[in-house]
């Protein structure tokens, strides 16, 4: 005699395993999306504020440090697929705010960067949920160096 089985539970494990295969793969791939959308505003945040440093440095005069420190940044964000947000790159001198191109001086640049999450809608208001990604680079000027004006 052949045993049979009940009708009710015929192809039901195919549509349980997509079901949960659906539940945890969808969130899991977000997860994974975001961390990555994070990550590649870290590590352009973090080039735009070094390079943004020694383009400072190695300039003629502070004036000129300013304008160069905002073009490289800009171009180390481009290259990342991020742009340079108006009066987020911060550069300060140490130990004199006004003399930074001086022998001992060192140049602090500071860049912060809202990184929106990957496909959500504004849930509250008109800004999309993100997340603050912030570098801070010190370039020494040196002590054996010429001053500049």
């Amino acid at each position: 005699m052949s045993r049979r089985r009940p009708r009710g539970q015929h192809g039901s494990a195919l549509v349980e395993v997509t079901w949960l295969t659906l539940l945890l793969l969808v969130p899991l791939v977000y997860l994974v999306l975001s961390v990555f959308e994070v990550q590649r505003a870290a590590y352009g945040v973090t080039a735009a504020s070094r390079a943004a440093g020694r383009a400072f440095v190695l300039a003629p005069d502070q004036r000129t440090g300013h304008a160069r420190a905002v073009q490289v940044a800009d171009v180390a964000l481009r290259d990342q697929g991020l742009s340079l947000p108006a009066h987020r790159l911060g550069v300060t001198c140490e130990p004199e705010p006004l003399a930074c191109l001086t022998p001992g001086s060192v140049v602090v640049v500071s860049l912060d960067l809202d990184v929106a999450l990957p496909l959500l809608p504004a849930v509250f208001g008109e800004q999309t949920p993100s997340i603050r990604v912030a570098s801070t680079h010190r370039a020494p000027y040196g002590t054996f160096r010429e001053a500049r004006p």
